[in-house]
């Protein structure tokens, strides 16, 4: 049996591409730093219109998105990357405890709904189930 020693440690979100999506820089930094410490490859917009732009042109295997973002809301960018051919999971994270937001985010399609401030172990595990559902081997 080998060590296990923190750098052969698996590693849940191991090149697994993640754009994060939220107009709060301190909310977009600590996100990026937790979903990077497992491994994952991310890319950061702070604004639904960029989000609805990387996905079309670069589309990541996750999205986690803030609801209330400038330009274009969490709820029109779920829409517009829900049509995207083989679309990204989207995981939503919001300040807003309403359940009717909730259920029209499910609704739209969204994967998880998180409420802030979001537990980043609880998002990471989030992220990790999401994914495996979309491997051919799970």
């Amino acid at each position: 049996m080998e060590n296990m020693t923190p750098d052969t440690a698996e590693l849940r979100l191991e090149d697994r591409k993640i754009l994060i999506v939220d107009d709060d820089r301190e909310v977009q930094e600590s996100i990026d730093q937790a979903l990077q410490a497992e491994g994952a490859l991310t890319q950061i917009c702070g604004d639904g219109n960029s989000a609805v732009r990387i996905c079309e042109t670069d589309p990541p295997e996750l999205v986690v998105l803030d609801m209330m973002l400038p330009k274009r809301s969490g709820f029109l960018v779920v829409e517009k990357i829900k049509q995207i051919e083989n679309p990204p999971r989207i995981i939503m994270v919001t300040a807003n405890e309403g359940k009717r937001h909730q259920q029209y985010a499910i609704g739209l399609g969204v994967d998880g709904y998180l409420l802030k401030p979001v537990r980043l172990e609880r998002l990471i595990t989030l992220a990790q189930e999401l994914l495996a559902k979309d491997d051919p081997a799970e």
